[in-house]
């Protein structure tokens, strides 16, 4: 009877959290994933359609163009991870003066509003009278129109996106550094190890399980990437084939076209695209991930 009651207890403590999480996250799913199997009519409503949606957005140009992009632009974002890790490590060095400072410098790109964060950045990328282009010219190189061009569009976003995300990988990976035992430094250095040996020796290895859950989670949000975009490609520029993403078409077939139907389908496909990837990750971590 004790134990009843106590189980009873636990359910009721969690059920404002599970009713909120079964309503605002577990329901729109489902209701997502009906809809990617419907067509939606011109004055409301919505007809089954079967997997009509998912067969015309995989032979879709547009679709494919889009997720090219997107996987392009989650790499390159990806790439800022060793960046993260080399600025953790020397902000990590003994005895550093102005720790906090560094910590809140790093950090303000990720707590800066992102519509801020888009336009000025665009204002810098600009062709004609942009700050970037400006510095270039200085040493002789003639910059090229980074968010005009569909060529270096996709390019410009991510350096966007890897400014705002390494403030808060490198806080990540300086509370992993600060995790690991001095001892093994401390043994490291008996043994004639250098700073740099012992860089690769013990704090790469040690540092894996870190690595490996910002990697995950790098990854997620750079697949759902819209906003960068969104605000720092004109919807009448050229470059916007170059740059559009999965989320960004998600927008377009939605919200422009009111194409329910098609929007609901790609959010599904994004849904899996994340689930393998990550899927594929946890299954490779086996093999990399070392732990103490």
């Amino acid at each position: 009877m004790h134990s009843t009651r106590e189980w009873a207890w636990g359910y009721l403590l969690i059920a404002p959290m599970a009713l909120g999480l079964a309503v605002f996250y577990l329901w729109p799913i489902v209701q997502t994933i009906y809809l990617s199997f419907t067509e939606s009519g011109v004055f409301g409503g919505h007809t089954w359609v079967g997997t009509a949606n998912f067969t015309e957005l995989l032979g879709d140009e547009e679709t494919l163009g889009a997720l090219g992009n997107t996987l392009l632009y989650a790499v390159l974002v990806l790439a800022g991870v060793p960046l993260a890790i080399v600025i953790a490590a020397l902000l990590n060095v003994p005895g550093l003066r102005g720790l906090g400072l560094y910590r809140t410098l790093y950090f303000l790109p990720v707590v800066t509003m992102p519509a801020a964060v888009g336009l000025t950045w665009r204002y810098l990328f600009n062709g004609d009278f942009g700050a970037i282009n400006y510095l270039l010219s200085k040493v002789g190189i003639d910059g090229p129109y980074w968010v005009g061009d569909p060529d270096f569009a996709i390019y410009a976003i991510a350096v966007v996106g890897v400014w705002s995300t390494v403030g808060y990988n490198a806080v990540l990976f300086l509370a992993g550094l600060q995790g690991i035992p001095r001892p093994y430094y401390e043994a490291a250095s008996i043994d004639g190890a250098g700073r740099l040996r012992q860089f690769f020796h013990i704090t790469l290895p040690l540092l894996t399980p870190t690595t490996f859950f910002v990697i995950v989670i790098t990854m997620i949000n750079a697949l759902q990437v819209f906003d960068l975009v969104f605000l720092m490609i004109d919807l009448k520029s050229p470059a916007l084939s170059g740059s559009r993403t999965i989320v960004y078409l998600f927008f377009e077939k939605g919200f422009v076209y009111n194409q329910r139907g098609l929007a609901a389908a790609i959010a599904v496909l994004l849904l899996g695209l994340i689930l393998v990837l990550t899927a594929i990750q946890f299954r490779l971590q086996k093999r990399w991930v070392h732990h103490e």
